[in-house]
């Protein structure tokens, strides 16, 4: 926290005119919203940044070889060297637009690339319906370029091409077979981000924000031969649809209260005050907004698919959990962040949700076995962290977490695939000790150490500062602040540093010691990785700590890149540097302090404390006596107050449990009911019923036409002698006139 410190005193940005109908308005805070209305409301176009469109489209021509090469039946490397070197290109255009931005603009750009949805109408009673109305709906194909975009791009391309290069080698084995496919998708899966990321405007992002929901979908469900694959897929698929629902109706209610879904325009429209009387949906466009965010990245309740969604290869994972879908959330919220302001209690909810899903995941994560799963729920918790940090109105905390959060769980996912590919698939971490010293191992050991050390945000780590910010924020801002869960933050720190380090000393310390997964064969050996693997997990590790960086020159009184970037965009309001701070406007003191102590050094301090102490008890019970780990089990297990909690956290608190008594359970007998009723009543009785009585009525008058002369002389006589009776009848009723 010193580091960011630095950069500025004050804990948190004043939130600028953006009033809620409820008079949530933020007195005094005209002077922010001047500071910060060009990076709001002020976007030019910028038409010689057109080439910038290659960014999207270099993905887009990888996914078409990749295809194309699986309908030739190509069975070398090609598709992958396709995919790395578009995806090379992609990183090495963004690093152009990043610097022909930063040196030409001082506000967001749009690029107009073509036409797309463009439909006008006349409403009831009016004349016609020009376009820009509330009558007209305009979403053409168009990129929005500001700091955010650039940051979150720089790394989602850069890693994407590493994770690419991993999986070259990674997946060799399936050259031949399904290595077209796998590379098709991850293309596909790299283009959906950059549209989500770049697009100009609402539209453009719902179709990436589907996109990679769609390349998710095939990439975990990529060994579909196994059973639980393809019920991870779907699970993910079907868990993100309802996040997906939320998102579509907070984007219909932008498009019906401010006539647009261009972020250009709606961005200024939402700069001015909102009316008094302003219809009351429009408080729920942050709630909508934010459930769109949980889905896809993975907060509760919507959390339980992203571990299942380690049955995908290892590179997917990485690229899952460091460089595209999970973070597509936090950036909703933060390139959404005027709106959040639109309802008083909109960022309390997202700052709850976060905290509670940091601590949750973490205590999963305590007693989990296989290591990618434990480093899944470390990306569930981290994230937690980000929504944390979104919530008590920190974007630059969150936003900075979301980077260096990146680089380290690429790492350590990453190298959890070198040890599966090199242990014939074994991830358990009782089965495997001393890597370190095994032959070929060392590269994969110490930088998964790195990648450790910065999950477990040790003292000085990128990771240490990015957290620490938010944790600060959290602790001390007077507006959107809570003690309360920057206390759980904390212990939520210290048990990440535990379960973190619980892998490293399991698996990489101590005695050698191994057994082969189930993919092996016979007389086994283990199979270091090559040049490919080690390589990106060297970058990666390099990666990782020049993500520290900005901190480190922070530290120094230098400016923070990261929060420059972010402070350059619509996120701005959650930048500590910018405008007025709310602790001026609240008349409080410049720094704050926490138990007595200045804010900035007690929470350092804390944060230590917290860090050393989990990777502390790790070292104790997981590599200086091992057997303490297990005798403390099973003596809690013993005892019958306390012995639920172990079971509980080893089944992830019964959450799959929960949720398959009250929806799937009962979504399958209602599916059931709703199936009798439409074979038995809808289909039986109205549809093939009627069909039923029309036949059963030919059948009736059938005899009366057999074909046979006879029988035609004997029906003409009877209907004439019906006739005659009927007309007797009448005769006779009638009186006899």
């Amino acid at each position: 926290m010193l580091a960011l410190a630095a950069a500025s005193s004050a804990p948190n940005a004043a939130l600028p005119a953006v009033h809620s109908a409820a008079g949530d308005a933020h007195a005094g805070a005209e002077g922010a919203a001047n500071a910060l209305s060009g990076w709001i409301s002020g976007a030019i176009a910028a038409p010689e940044l057109s080439w910038a469109g290659w960014i999207l489209g270099l993905p887009a021509l990888a996914a078409i070889v990749c295809w194309v090469c699986a309908a030739l039946r190509v069975k070398n490397k090609l598709p992958a060297i396709v995919t790395v070197a578009a995806l090379g290109g992609a990183f090495g255009l963004t690093l152009a637009l990043y610097f022909s931005y930063t040196g030409h603009y001082h506000s967001p750009v749009t690029v107009h690339l073509y036409d797309w949805m463009r439909f006008g109408w006349t409403a009831e009673g009016g004349s016609g319906a020009a376009f820009g109305s509330a009558e007209a709906f305009i979403a053409d194909f168009g990129l929005y370029i500001d700091g955010l975009t650039l940051f979150w791009m720089l790394f989602v391309t850069g890693l994407g091409t590493l994770i690419a290069l991993y999986a070259s080698e990674y997946m060799e084995s399936d050259v031949g077979g399904d290595y077209c496919r796998f590379f098709g998708s991850v293309s596909i899966f790299l283009l959906s981000m950059g549209c989500l990321v770049m697009g100009g405007n609402l539209a453009l992002l719902y179709l990436g924000w589907e996109g990679v929901g769609v390349a998710s979908y095939l990439l975990i469900g990529y060994y579909y031969g196994k059973p639980t694959a393809v019920a991870a897929a779907k699970k993910a698929f079907v868990m993100n649809r309802i996040g997906d629902l939320g998102l579509l109706v907070g984007i219909f209610l932008v498009w019906r209260h401010f006539g647009s879904i261009d972020f250009a325009t709606i961005f200024k429209a939402v700069s001015q005050p909102v009316a008094a009387d302003a219809h009351w949906s429009m408080g729920l466009i942050p709630f909508f907004l934010m459930l769109g965010a949980f889905g896809k990245s993975a907060q509760i309740p919507l959390f339980t698919w992203l571990p299942d969604a380690m049955e995908g290869p290892t590179p997917v994972s990485a690229l899952i959990h460091a460089a595209t879908m999970v973070t597509a959330g936090v950036y909703l919220i933060a390139r959404m962040y005027p709106f959040f302001l639109l309802h008083p209690d909109a960022l309390h909810t997202v700052a709850w949700i976060g905290g509670m899903t940091a601590f949750v995941a973490a205590t999963i994560g305590l007693l989990q076995y296989d290591m990618k799963r434990v480093f899944a729920y470390s990306t569930v918790s981290q994230l937690g962290f980000m929504f944390l940090g979104l919530g008590v109105g920190t974007t630059f905390g969150a936003g900075y977490h979301v980077f260096t959060h990146a680089f380290f769980k690429a790492l350590l996912f990453l190298a959890s695939g070198a040890v599966m590919h090199g242990f014939a698939g074994q991830l358990d971490i009782r089965k495997i000790s001393g890597l370190r010293n095994v032959p070929g191992f060392k590269i994969v050991s110490w930088t998964m150490f790195v990648g450790c050390l910065w999950l477990a945000a040790f003292p000085f780590s990128a990771g240490f500062f990015s957290k620490d910010e938010i944790l600060y924020v959290a602790m001390t801002d007077p507006v959107h602040g809570s003690p309360v869960l920057a206390w759980i933050g904390l212990f939520t720190a210290f048990l990440t540093a535990y379960y973190t380090f619980r892998v490293w000393f399991r698996v990489c310390a101590g005695p050698v010691a191994f057994q082969p997964g189930e993919e092996s064969h016979g007389h086994f050996h283990p199979h270091p990785p090559r040049v490919a693997i080690n390589g990106v997990l060297a970058v990666l590790a390099i990666g990782a700590v020049l993500a520290g960086v900005p901190a480190y020159i922070a530290f120094f009184g230098g400016e923070n890149w990261a929060e420059h970037m972010i402070g350059m965009s619509s996120a701005a309001q959650g930048v500590p540097s910018l405008g007025t701070s709310a602790a001026e406007h609240a008349g409080s003191a410049a720094h704050p302090t926490i138990l007595g102590f200045d804010g900035h050094i007690a929470m350092f301090a804390l944060s230590t404390i917290a860090g050393l102490a989990g990777l502390s008890l790790a070292w104790y019970f997981h590599l200086a006596n091992r057997k303490a780990a297990d005798s403390l089990k099973q003596s809690l297990l013993a005892n019958p107050l306390v012995g639920w909690l172990p079971r509980a956290l080893e089944n992830k608190w019964y959450v799959d449990e929960i949720y398959d008594a009250l929806f799937r359970k009962p979504m399958w007998a209602i599916g059931y009911v709703f199936a009798f009723v439409d074979k038995h009543l809808v289909d039986g009785t109205l549809v093939l019923g009627s069909g039923r009585l029309t036949a059963g009525l030919g059948r009736v008058f059938q005899p009366l036409y057999n074909g046979v002369l006879q029988g035609y002389a004997v029906t003409m006589a009877g209907g004439l002698g019906l006739i005659l009776a009927w007309i007797v009848w009448a005769w006779m009723g009638g009186g006899g006139t």
